[in-house]
């Protein structure tokens, strides 16, 4: 249902964003420091809405729709907003636009495998892209309210997570096209003893 609480958390994922690109125009130390608040929780409640789906048998069809669009819209809101900020400037643009087609590019090959009975399980290397990436956004939004050292460690962040956003988006992009070939079958999906979709060989 819509009001269970890992739903819940994954609406508040979506309902932030306005929140934080309100926040990156009240250029201040402080309101820095509440908007890295505010993104660190909403990337907190990633872990617990699945967490919770799984535990308390909630797993829904409007929970695996909607949680990887809330990831991306909060990503994507995030690094538009630190580019336009100058934030992210210069050659870091570069793996911030990894990023984003990256994330354009899966969310186009899940929507395919979809509607072949596919799925695309996420990789241990893509949860720790995420987390990678989280982090090294929230030490860009607070920026030098936290010191000197922040730019850089950022920068460096962000050029790591592209780097792993660029190996798994080919991991993925290799798997879809294994059923994009006139010889690809639908593959029938069973379910896990965690609810998560799999496919045979997954």
């Amino acid at each position: 249902m819509l009001t269970d609480l890992p739903n819940l958390l994954t609406l508040s994922r979506i309902i932030i964003i306005p929140v934080l690109v309100g926040l990156f125009y009240l250029d201040d130390n402080v309101w820095r420091w509440v908007s890295v608040v505010l993104f660190s929780l909403a990337g907190v409640t990633d872990y617990f809405d699945g967490y919770l789906a799984r535990k308390w048998a909630q797993i829904s069809a409007f929970g695996r729709f909607l949680d990887p669009i809330a990831d991306k819209l909060l990503v994507a809101a995030v690094i538009l907003m630190l580019v336009a900020t100058h934030r992210i400037r210069g050659l870091v643009v570069l793996p911030a636009l990894v990023i984003l087609c990256r994330e354009v590019m899966v969310s186009g090959l899940r929507e395919f495998l979809a509607q072949v009975n596919v799925g695309v399980p996420v990789s241990r290397l893509a949860k720790w892209k995420t987390a990678l990436q989280l982090i090294a956004l929230g030490i860009l939004i607070v920026g030098d309210a936290a010191g000197d050292w922040t730019q850089w460690a950022g920068e460096l962040g962000l050029w790591i997570a592209a780097a792993i956003t660029m190996v798994t988006g080919y991991d993925y992009l290799s798997a879809g096209l294994k059923h994009m070939t006139p010889r690809a079958k639908p593959v029938k999906r069973t379910p896990d003893p965690q609810g998560k979709t799999i496919s045979p060989g997954e």
